[in-house]
């Protein structure tokens, strides 16, 4: 075999060497490649108060329903749900709030961040999670 030809198998043998090598490192890179970060859950949504004045929470979504606190201009404010019912301002659209004590809120007044579901499509023991034991019998 000529020197020209050792030259050329030798080039062959090491271009094939080179591919292999690169198939294994690149099929290594991706047999151990961190594990994909987790999407994460879905953020319970909230609101701030826009009144200047602050904003009324009621015991049930209408401002004839009597008075159960007071949150203060740019308050944040955690969201259940929300109903349609009496117009406040042309909207007609009110929060259940997720505190101690759940209480309404007008939407008027209340930027929201993130989707807030109607509450005829949220579970009914998160709306009212002391009804089974107010009406038990013992």
């Amino acid at each position: 075999m000529s020197t020209t030809e050792t030259l050329v198998a030798r080039g062959k043998q090491l271009a094939a060497g080179a591919g292999a090598l690169a198939t294994a490192v690149a099929l290594g890179a991706t047999l151990f490649a961190a594990p994909a970060q987790a999407a994460p859950g879905p953020t319970k949504p909230f609101g701030v108060v826009t009144a200047k004045t602050g904003l009324s929470e009621r015991q049930y979504p209408s401002t004839d329903s009597s008075v159960r606190g007071h949150l203060h201009h740019r308050a944040q404010v955690g969201l259940v749900c929300k109903v349609r019912t009496q117009s406040v301002g042309g909207n007609t659209v009110w929060y259940l709030t997720r505190q101690e004590r759940a209480s309404w809120v007008a939407a008027k007044y209340v930027t929201n961040s993130g989707y807030v579901k109607y509450c005829k499509d949220v579970q009914r023991n998160r709306l009212h999670p002391n009804h089974a034991a107010k009406h038990a019998v013992g």
